[in-house]
């Protein structure tokens, strides 16, 4: 008999929320971005959810006109390495660019964070969409955006690969003897690519997860086809019920087409909820929201997508601009969304900052927490997620009003966990421990 599916749920943080202007609601933190008292007390309120993970967004640029949260905050693996050590079970995922790191130093960061946490770290591979990145970094030109992912592909393939420099019963420490590790047991990397030329080994051992969990972010062709090879879970976006089937089965068959067990790769889309004690109050909390943000912040949040782009130049009452490929080479797949938005339903520019600023759409839940958990249901049961991302919209009442109240009813429905499974993020989701490459090496030699 099959077992039975579990929704699998982590939750974004990002400091007092995910709304252009989080900050100024009377309810959040408005320096959340930069507390880490604050930070705590979210990862344990994830936690005591029985969450999957934590989720932390990064970026590489910004100006001026960037949203207030990502202005001035933490850098993603000096705070997962922080809430790893405030929680006990839940995973901790941090976002870094393989189009500004180096593999070596990156390996090291995410086998370090993976040792401290007990094995709950995750990577988020993202190859930095904002062109302007590169300017912050003595690299030349932001590489073109399929390139990024060829780049990414080699990069990965090279961090996997520094992972598996040592056995997992490598380090014996026997002190009677004075034997701390087995030569035999420690492998050079050897690698020489088209990008990447590192010897390895790397100085830290296996963790109890063997590799940090790998996601991925991208929905492009380019990005699509990335994860289904590499990724053990990718999160997206989708505004309807529709869209998101039709990516989970794209990505699910991509899985397949590449050897992979397509059960093995979680696709994660983003959700927000408004939970309120009747239909009435949510659509009263979403409005407070909405309220939140002012035109100027409207404008610059649409032109972070756009490379930073200043729309205030046109007029805002006529139908959104012809700008060319403007943004095609960083967020592709979520500036062609926007257009599409903006031509099928016929939106003036001032509304359509708006609208994506503060969106109502299909993946926005709002009302009780039992609609709420059906619309979830829906989704999940419909085959257009494995889980989800939760991104509050104001933190920490969004995740509190999460957990208090929707949790407990999908628990009750028996479609979430009552108890974590496992001590490490794989454990939890129920993936095995990847196989040292090095180790399957020799086993194909010996069983010649």
């Amino acid at each position: 008999m099959a077992l039975k599916r579990k929704l699998r749920i982590g939750t974004m943080l990002n400091g007092s929320g995910g709304n252009m202007s989080s900050w100024r609601h009377p309810k959040a933190v408005a320096d959340g971005s930069i507390n880490i008292g604050h930070y705590r007390k979210l990862a344990q309120k994830a936690e005591e959810g029985k969450l999957d993970f934590l989720f932390v967004a990064d970026g590489l640029y910004i100006t001026e006109q960037t949203r207030p949260n990502l202005l001035n905050r933490f850098e993603p693996i000096t705070l997962i390495t922080a809430l790893a050590s405030a929680t006990e079970h839940i995973g901790v995922v941090a976002t870094l660019s393989t189009t500004y790191s180096e593999p070596f130093t990156v390996a090291r960061q995410f086998a370090s964070v993976d040792h401290i946490s007990g094995g709950r770290a995750g990577w988020n591979v993202v190859t930095s969409p904002l062109e302007k990145s590169a300017a912050n970094y003595n690299k030349g030109l932001h590489p073109e955006h399929d390139l990024r992912y060829k780049i990414a592909s080699e990069y990965l393939e090279v961090t996997r690969g520094l992972w598996d420099s040592w056995e997992d019963d490598a380090f014996i420490r026997d002190k009677e003897s004075g034997v701390f590790f087995h030569p035999e047991k420690l492998h050079h990397l050897h690698h020489k690519g088209e990008f990447f030329s590192v010897e390895g080994p790397l100085n830290i051992g296996r963790s109890p997860q063997g590799h940090p969990l790998i996601f991925q972010a991208g929905s492009s062709e380019a990005g699509m086809s990335f994860a289904a090879r590499e990724a053990d879970a990718i999160f997206t976006r989708h505004l309807t019920l529709k869209d998101a089937q039709k990516f989970y089965k794209d990505v699910k068959n991509r899985a397949d087409k590449a050897g992979r067990d397509k059960n093995d790769l979680f696709v994660f889309p983003s959700i927000t909820s408004f939970v309120g004690e009747t239909e009435a109050e949510a659509i009263e909390k979403y409005q407070q929201v909405t309220e939140l943000v002012d035109e100027k912040a409207a404008l610059d949040y649409l032109g972070r997508y756009f490379d930073h782009y200043d729309f205030t130049q046109h007029p805002l009452d006529e139908p959104f601009p012809d700008i060319g490929d403007l943004g095609r080479n960083g967020f592709q797949a979520t500036t062609e969304r926007i257009k599409h938005i903006a031509k099928n339903e016929n939106l003036t520019l001032r509304e359509l900052a708006f609208r994506i600023t503060t969106p109502k759409d299909d993946n926005v839940f709002i009302g009780t927490a039992e609609q709420v958990a059906d619309s979830i249901q829906e989704w999940f049961e419909a085959e257009a997620a494995d889980g989800y991302v939760l991104g509050n919209q104001i933190l920490p009442e969004g995740l509190n009003d999460f957990v208090d109240k929707v949790i407990p009813i999908l628990q009750k429905r028996g479609l979430f966990r009552t108890e974590y499974e496992s001590t490490t993020l794989r454990g939890n989701l129920g993936l095995d421990v990847p196989r040292n490459r090095f180790v399957s090496a020799q086993d194909k030699v010996h069983n010649r």
